[in-house]
């Protein structure tokens, strides 16, 4: 291991950045420029590509890869809003609208389509309001992009119909799942639902997204080793690991990102607990020197002694859970890969510190920008800003063609891929720009940062504390919260005027079942609940009976 070498090249990385102090002037001006790469990007797509999935900027065409809708304009869509551009986002939303179907005969990834496109008419739909777009009277509950992700999340819904609860990685979106279809698919394709299907399930009312969510995300919990790990590819028939390396990479990263952001998202204890158990082992048996290796999920052995681009994600996650320490030294191990070669190949040797033949590609990855961003809103360390800083301009200098920008093939020699995936506009450029604007609204900054929204206006949306999808699509938990408040309002007025109109005899003590238990004790793990409409008392006159009569003084 050549460890000297790079503390070194490291030591060095970090002096120089930490030299700078960026002005407000100056992330001004780093904004501009990222507003420049991206219409160069999306105007290339829109002259070039559109209606195809993706552009290919060598060759200045379009091709589709994950489903055949427009997939870059959808996954770009709230990105046209971080950057200010409304004119543009409603064009595009009602664009959306009248030439999007999902009724094709096209088989998609269930992951891909999930955080790309759901996850995208999601966030668009939340950020409609500050849009400017007309809205339906009681949004965010309601609404057509909306009714879009709902549509599109129910045509991978056949997938999570097997035995275990566990999805297809594939499904055809108008016939459902092929019986050709592997069984076999990777942990994150499992795990990767819970922020997507749990906001349609709050919005809408309809349980069924969240439920089969959480299926899925306990049933792999249950599969986990005895040390506390999980593998890289599962049997959803089975429950039989197929591939057994354990590791916070490709594979099995999003799973652990939606752990983490769901517990935060739903405020869920569950999902946290669940985080903190395997955090325990990645900790126990793949960190070794603040890098995390790949090791067999039942004896912990090393099995790749690699890093990867799509681990560049950690750090950003382990400071949303506080641990700023680990956060920054595994971020600047992260970054001298970066250095080395002007951006991240896809696996890298640690010990021998180069790239890992055959997998020498960057096809332009977001995830060390999403941990910069997330770090400098931590320690307003402006190293970040800098690093921010040299992964633009590496990829302006690397990437740029005259139609867009194109994944690099080799990061050696820097030769190019003619492929522009849709999440570098969605992603990567969201990141960076975010990184140079701490004042965003998406930050909580801004005089009015927030708006109204829900039934009659009583919802404060918008406040801040966006959660992002994998994807990077911003998710307000307020909206959750507000929906799902008045869908259970209206539940608990309703079961009162029911239980009103048909109100049963009242009961006597020996009318109970022989053998109930009478107690008012709680069983053991039982919590006692609130009664339905607990509201304070309030005085005779300002009273409301429940079947609609208006009681006052003179009554």
């Amino acid at each position: 291991m050549r460890a000297p070498v790079r503390v070194a090249l490291l030591l060095c990385v970090v002096s120089a950045a930490a030299s700078r102090q960026f002005t407000e002037d100056d992330m001004h001006d780093v904004r501009q420029r990222i507003k420049g790469m991206f219409y160069h990007a999306y105007n290339s797509y829109l002259d070039n590509a559109y209606p195809y999935d993706e552009l290919r900027p060598l060759t200045c065409d379009g091709q589709d890869t994950w489903g055949s809708f427009s997939l870059t304009l959808i996954d770009a869509l709230d990105t046209l809003l971080v950057l200010g551009n409304q004119t543009e986002f409603q064009r595009v939303a009602s664009l959306l609208q009248d030439t999007i179907n999902f009724d094709i005969d096209v088989n998609a990834s269930v992951f891909e389509t999930n955080i790309r496109v759901v996850g995208g008419l999601l966030s668009a739909h939340m950020l409609s309001g500050r849009a400017g777009m007309q809205l339906e009277p009681g949004w965010p509950c309601s609404g057509p992009l909306l009714r879009m992700a709902e549509d599109a999340a129910r045509k991978l819904l056949p997938a999570f119909q097997t035995p275990t609860g566990m999805p297809y990685g594939t499904v055809n979106l108008l016939r459902g799942v092929s019986p050709t279809e592997t069984p076999v698919t990777c942990t994150a394709g499992v795990g990767t639902f819970i922020l997507e299907f749990a906001t349609l399930s709050r919005l809408t009312g309809d349980a069924t997204f969240e439920d089969v969510a959480r299926r899925a995300l306990r049933v792999l919990w249950n599969t986990r080793s005895d040390i506390g790990l999980v593998g890289n590819h599962i049997d959803v028939l089975s429950r039989k690991w197929v591939a057994q390396d354990a590791g916070i990479g490709a594979g099995v990263d999003s799973y652990f990102e939606y752990l983490v952001k769901g517990a935060i998202l739903l405020q869920d204890e569950e999902l946290l607990q669940m985080f903190e158990a395997y955090d325990r082992a990645i900790q126990n048996y793949t960190r070794f020197d603040d890098w995390y290796l790949w090791v067999q999920m039942h004896k912990g052995t090393v099995s790749m002694p690699v890093f990867q681009s799509l681990e560049a994600f950690w750090p950003g996650l382990q400071s949303l859970l506080g641990n700023l320490d680990a956060a920054v030294r595994t971020f600047q191990n992260y970054y001298s890969v970066w250095r080395q070669f002007g951006s991240l190949p896809e696996f890298y040797s640690i010990p021998q510190g180069h790239s890992v033949d055959k997998r020498e590609g960057y096809p332009l990855r977001p995830e060390l920008m999403e941990s910069a961003m997330y770090l400098f809103r931590a320690t307003g360390d402006h190293t970040y800003l800098q690093l921010g800083l040299d992964a633009l301009e590496s990829i302006e200098k690397i990437a740029k063609t005259p139609c867009g920008y194109a994944s690099v093939k080799d990061v050696r020699d820097h030769q190019l891929d003619n492929r522009m995936e849709s999440f570098f506009l969605a992603e990567t450029l969201k990141y960076l720009y975010l990184l140079f604007d701490p004042a965003h609204f998406l930050h909580g900054g801004g005089a009015e940062s927030w708006e109204e929204g829900g039934e009659d206006g009583e919802c404060v949306l918008s406040a801040g504390g966006y959660i992002f999808n994998t994807e990077a699509h911003p998710l307000d938990p307020a909206a959750l919260h507000c929906c799902s408040r008045h869908a259970r309002e209206r539940q608990e007025l309703r079961d009162i005027l029911l239980g009103e109109r048909s109100a049963p005899p009242a009961s006597h003590a020996d009318d109970h079942p022989p053998g109930r238990s009478q107690s008012i004790a709680l069983k053991p793990g039982k919590r006692k609940t609130a009664p339905t409409l607990s509201c304070p008392v309030q005085p005779f006159s300002a009273r409301l009976a429940v079947l609609g009569q208006v009681f006052t003084d003179n009554t």
